[in-house]
């Protein structure tokens, strides 16, 4: 083992002092902690109440439309539960405190070391796991160093949020959370009540947005958009706001359609006729670009 390597496993000196600031916020969070516990025992949840509440939000689109992440990995996608639904579910059940803390920056080693927790007061039962973020972005060309403030933050906070979701769901009830799953993918499929004929327009619309052409979300979903589901456009409002959160990319659920050097030929040599190529089997007013709603 290097001096340096032994170096980095001692544990950092204790400062000799604590400011008058550092020493009221100590005092205040054992108070806090205090505070809550007894609130938690004198008010404690109501089981039922707290399924209203949760099935009251999840019938709620805005809700439902975030519930569920979406991310590459080894050449497959990964979906479940967001931190989103995590939060909200958590808000629901009641008497529950869940956050996320860096506990030491270290500049040097370029690396955060942080706690994610969640705890349910009136039960005492308490999830938390310590972690290192170093401070680099995963990117096609290799991990790049961070070194300005906010991108560490932001670094900081979306790993710790995966670990507050996971501390989250490993307090409340398994069943609580399946059935907040399912409601917010009935809420997806019934789209607020919007006929489907139109939120399969507003989908297209919003993809072209992104860049994301019409015949590459057919060429993914293997039909043209006039034979959608409920269900294809619930999967696509998933992908379209987990691409949005940076999550996934646009070519990653969508690849691009591969262009051969002999179709580049072939149509350079075609002869030019008053009808635009590419067409689909969409009717007239979902086509890109026409403006108005199918």
């Amino acid at each position: 083992m290097t001096h340096q390597q032994i170096e980095r496993m001692t544990p950092a000196a204790a400062p000799g002092r604590i400011g008058q600031g550092t020493a009221v916020e100590q005092s205040r969070a054992v108070a806090e902690v205090q505070a809550a516990i007894v609130v938690a025992q004198q008010c404690p949840r109501d089981i039922n109440a707290a399924i209203a509440e949760m099935r009251q939000s999840c019938q709620q689109l805005a809700l439902a439309e975030r519930a569920t992440f979406r991310f590459p990995r080894g050449g497959q996608t990964v979906s479940g539960p967001s931190v989103h639904l995590a939060r909200e579910l958590a808000r629901c059940w009641g008497n529950i405190q869940y956050g996320l803390v860096e506990m030491r920056r270290d500049d040097e080693y370029g690396e955060s070391e942080m706690q994610a927790f969640a705890w349910d007061v009136q039960k005492n039962s308490r999830n938390s796991s310590t972690f290192i973020v170093p401070h680099k972005r995963d990117q096609k060309g290799g991990p790049k160093k961070l070194e300005d403030l906010r991108d560490i933050y932001e670094n900081n906070a979306n790993n710790g949020a995966r670990r507050v979701r996971e501390a989250i769901f490993a307090i409340l009830p398994p069943w609580f959370v399946e059935e907040a799953k399912e409601l917010c993918a009935k809420t997806l499929r019934d789209g607020g009540g919007k006929p489907l004929n139109l939120r399969v327009a507003d989908a297209i619309r919003a993809f072209e947005g992104i860049g994301v052409t019409a015949d590459r979300i057919e060429s993914k979903l293997g039909r043209p958009s006039g034979k959608w589901t409920e269900h294809d456009v619930a999967q696509l409002i998933v992908a379209f706001k987990s691409i949005q959160q940076g999550e996934i990319t646009a070519d990653d659920e969508f690849p691009p359609q591969r262009v051969t050097a002999e179709e580049i030929e072939a149509a350079a040599k075609a002869p030019v006729t008053g009808t635009e190529s590419g067409s689909t089997d969409w009717p007239a007013a979902a086509q890109p670009g026409s403006g108005a709603r199918a």
